[in-house]
């Protein structure tokens, strides 16, 4: 059973959110409710969560304000937030849970599950200390949290060269000529990069435009990278590729 607290500054969302999570989430126990940053300091000091449903703007400060104020934080979060919400990007690239308002059943059920998954200490230590460095930093200086099978990794942006599918796992290329794999499509990836100056040249590629050298017009088209990776063009994203070209 995950002990729970739920934080959100308005009354009707609080009180529809739980009623959701006592409807759909029978291991979950409410143990209190907040509305601020101030009060839900209080809650979550006095009765210890597992687990913390945390609003991001309340009128005293943000969700973000208040686990700067708990580290080193030992609980699991789930951020409830707006769709348009600046710190979404932030999330999604720091492997943070979150859910849009209105809460989906489904998409409650699902954020609970991963959030029984068992996460050491230091894992959920780097996916914080991640967040706030995403929330803080100018986008081209953003982290990407990248899970393997057995870690977890935090990774400057700039430094991933070339990213390579191969079903449903993804192979990442950095400057240092090291790599990863991880069990996410490409297709995921390229949604989260491809504001950061990425191109999916090919089915199973995505590249970051810094590392571009040149292109091989023969044979349909080959991208050469800086580190002489050679990358296949398609013939569908050739056009694509050559304005983008053009336009840097």
């Amino acid at each position: 059973m995950l002990r729970a607290v739920v934080i959100d500054d308005i009354d009707t969302i609080r009180n529809k959110n739980i009623d959701l999570i006592k409807e759909y989430c029978p291991n979950v126990a409410i143990m209190a409710e907040a509305n601020d940053v101030k009060s839900g300091i209080e809650v979550i000091k006095k009765y210890l969560p597992d687990l913390v449903f945390l609003d991001v703007e309340m009128p005293d400060g943000t969700g973000f304000d208040l686990l700067q104020q708990l580290k080193p934080i030992n609980f699991k979060v789930i951020f409830i937030t707006g769709f348009q919400d600046f710190a979404i990007k932030a999330f999604r690239f720091s492997a943070i849970d979150y859910l849009l308002k209105p809460i989906e059943p489904s998409d409650l059920i699902e954020a609970v599950k991963k959030a029984e998954e068992t996460l050491s200490k230091e894992m959920l230590e780097l996916k914080f200390a991640s967040l706030f460095t995403n929330i803080e930093r100018p986008k081209d200086l953003q982290k990407l949290v990248l899970k393997t099978t057995d870690k977890l990794y935090s990774v400057n942006i700039q430094d991933i060269v070339h990213c390579e599918a191969d079903r449903n796992y993804t192979t990442f290329y950095f400057t240092d000529a090291s790599k990863l794999v991880v069990s996410t499509t490409l297709k995921e990836y390229e949604t989260l990069l491809s504001p950061f100056g990425f191109f999916r040249p090919h089915q199973s590629h995505l590249i970051n435009m810094l590392y571009f050298d040149h292109l091989v017009k023969a044979d349909g088209g080959t991208i050469v990278m800086k580190d002489k990776t050679k990358v296949p063009l398609a013939t569908r994203k050739k056009e694509e590729f050559l304005a983008l070209l053009d336009r840097q």
